[in-house]
C-alpha cells in the first residue's frame, strides 16, 4: 500500500495544484526524489496486478492490435485506493509526467484523461530510477531513426533539434546514421504489435526527457536535474528549449510581414499621415474594384488573412461559385453576422440561418457531420451568439483544407493577381505642416515685409500729430 505519510508534505492539502501540461514547479520539486519514485513504483506494481490491478484489454489501433492497454477512466478510478477523489487525477497525471504510464495516441500532453483514452504501463527499462544518462548521442540516433521511418517528415521542434545535433556532432554523424539504420532494420524484423509498442515506449521516453518547447519537463527537477530550480538565472540551453519554438515563429512572422508593416517599410504610394495624400486609403478601400499587389499577396499568407479582407472574400466567393460550393462561405459569413450583430435580432438570425443552411431540404444546405449537427440543433433550442460555433468551425476547416489550396492555384486568383496594381512612390519635398505653424510663418513673413518696406515721412508725421492733438480745437465764431 502506498504510504502518503512518507511524502515531504501532504499532497492533499495542495488543493490548488493541478497537473496540466505545465506542471506546478513547487509540487514537482517536492515529489521528484529517489524515495518518492520508489514509492510510486510500488503503486505501479500493485496497479499491474492481474487480479486486483487496473483492468487491461487488447486494443485495436489502426491496422494492428496493442495488448494490455488500459483506459484513463479505469486508471483514475483505481487511484482512489491511494488518495481521495479530488487528487486521484493529479496522481495519475504525475505518473504520466514521470513516464511510468504513457498514452497510446496523444503523446504531446502528459496528463491523464478520465475517459476512454488508452494508455500502457511503461517497461521498467525506461523508469526514472534506472538513472540512465540522457545523452545527446542517443537522442540523435532516435531522431535519425525517426527521420528514416517518416521519410524526412519530423515535427518542427524535432527538425530543429535534428539540425542542431547534426551540426554539433558532425564529426561522428556517420556513426549516428549507421546506428539508426541498424535499429530500424532490426525493428522491421519484429512483429507488428511489438514494433508499435516499442515505438510508443521510446517516443514516450523522449517526450518526458526532451519535451517540446514551451512545456516544463518533470525531469528538470528530478533525479538528474538539467537546471537548478533555485538559481536566479536561466541557462542558455534551457532558455533555448523553452523559447526556441516561439522565437522561430516570431522571426518567421516578422520576415513574412516585413514589407507589409508601415513601421518597417514604406507605404505606397505614400503615408497619408505624413503627406496628407489619401491615395493609399483610396486604393485600399474595403471593396475596391482592383486591389494592389501587396494586398493580394497577403491573401496567400493564410486562410484567415483571406477571410479578414472583404475584397479577398469577394474573390474567394467568385471561385466557390464556379465550384458550386458558395454556400460554405455564405454560412460562415452568416455566423459572423450572428456573432457580432445586435442582440435584438439574434434569435431571428439564428432561425433564418437554420432554415437556409441546416434544415432538411434547405435551399443552401451545407454538409456537416452528424455529431456537429446534433450539437447545433440542440443549441438552437436556446440560441445565443456562439450557438453555431461548432458548425462554423467545421465549415471553416473544410474550406481551409480543401477549397483554399485550389483557390490559390485557380485562374480566378491568377487573374486577380495579374490585374492588381502596384502604385508608384510619391516624391514629396517636405512633409505637411499643421495650421498653427502655417499661421505663425505667415505672421513672421508679414513682419519681415513691413520691416523691409520704405518709410513715408509725411504719413509718420501725420500719425504723430494725431497722437499729440487727437481732437482739433473748434473753429472761432
Amino acid at each position: 500500500m502506498f504510504d502518503w505519510l512518507d511524502f515531504p508534505f501532504n499532497l492533499l492539502s495542495v488543493k490548488a495544484t493541478r497537473w496540466h501540461g505545465n506542471l506546478c514547479c513547487c509540487v514537482v520539486k517536492a515529489f521528484l526524489t529517489y524515495k518518492i519514485c520508489l514509492q510510486a513504483e510500488k503503486v505501479l506494481l500493485e496497479m499491474q496486478d492481474p487480479k486486483t490491478g487496473v483492468r487491461s484489454q487488447t486494443q485495436k489501433l489502426v491496422i494492428t492490435t496493442i495488448p494490455h492497454a488500459i483506459t484513463g477512466e479505469d486508471t483514475v478510478t483505481h487511484t482512489h485506493k491511494y488518495t481521495n477523489t479530488d487528487e486521484s487525477r493529479n496522481f495519475g497525471s504525475m505518473l504520466v509526467a514521470l513516464g511510468y504510464i504513457y498514452p497510446l495516441q496523444n503523446h504531446k500532453r502528459l496528463v491523464i484523461k478520465p475517459d476512454a483514452s488508452f494508455y500502457r504501463f511503461q517497461t521498467p527499462y525506461f523508469w526514472p530510477t534506472q538513472q540512465w544518462p540522457v545523452e545527446d548521442t542517443d537522442y540523435a540516433i532516435y531522431l535519425a531513426k525517426k527521420n528514416i521511418r517518416k521519410k524526412g517528415v519530423l515535427e518542427l521542434h524535432e527538425q530543429e533539434q535534428y539540425n542542431r545535433l547534426h551540426k554539433w556532432m558532425n564529426h561522428k554523424w556517420d556513426f549516428v546514421v549507421m546506428q539508426a539504420k541498424e535499429q530500424y532494420r532490426a525493428a522491421k524484423e519484429r512483429k507488428k504489435p511489438d514494433r508499435v509498442v516499442f515505438d510508443c515506449q521510446e517516443r514516450a521516453y523522449w517526450v518526458v526527457h526532451r519535451p517540446p518547447p514551451g512545456t516544463v519537463s518533470a525531469m528538470d527537477y528530478g533525479l538528474d536535474r538539467r537546471v537548478d530550480p533555485n538559481a536566479d538565472e536561466v541557462s542558455g540551453e534551457s532558455l533555448h528549449d523553452l523559447s526556441g519554438h516561439n522565437s522561430c515563429q516570431m522571426v518567421k512572422y516578422c520576415a513574412t510581414y516585413n514589407s507589409h508593416d508601415p513601421f518597417l517599410s514604406k507605404c505606397l504610394p505614400s503615408n497619408p499621415w505624413l503627406t496628407d495624400d489619401i491615395t493609399y486609403w483610396t486604393l485600399n478601400m474595403p471593396n475596391v474594384e482592383i486591389p494592389t499587389k501587396m494586398r493580394v499577396e497577403r491573401w496567400t499568407f493564410s486562410f484567415g488573412e483571406l477571410l479578414s479582407d472583404p475584397r479577398g472574400r469577394d474573390d474567394f466567393r467568385l471561385f466557390l461559385k464556379k465550384e458550386f460550393s458558395g454556400e460554405n462561405l455564405a454560412f460562415w459569413e452568416s455566423c459572423e453576422d450572428l456573432k457580432w450583430g445586435t442582440a435584438a435580432t439574434m434569435r431571428e438570425k439564428a432561425e433564418q440561418i437554420y432554415k437556409t443552411f441546416l434544415a432538411r431540404g434547405a435551399p443552401r444546405w451545407i454538409n456537416i457531420d452528424g455529431k456537429t449537427m446534433e450539437i447545433t440543433v440542440n443549441g438552437l433550442k436556446h440560441p445565443h451568439r456562439y450557438v453555431l460555433d461548432a458548425a462554423q468551425t467545421h465549415i471553416y476547416m473544410l474550406m481551409k483544407k480543401d477549397s483554399y489550396g485550389r483557390y490559390l492555384k485557380s485562374p480566378v486568383f491568377k487573374d486577380t493577381l495579374k490585374k492588381a496594381i502596384c502604385p508608384e512612390e510619391h516624391k514629396f519635398t517636405r512633409p505637411s505642416l499643421s495650421p498653427i505653424i502655417l499661421r505663425q510663418q505667415e505672421q513672421e513673413q508679414r513682419a519681415k515685409m513691413a520691416a523691409s518696406a520704405p518709410v513715408d515721412i509725411t504719413q509718420v508725421m501725420s500719425k504723430l500729430s494725431k497722437e499729440v492733438h487727437p481732437h482739433p480745437p473748434p473753429p472761432k465764431k
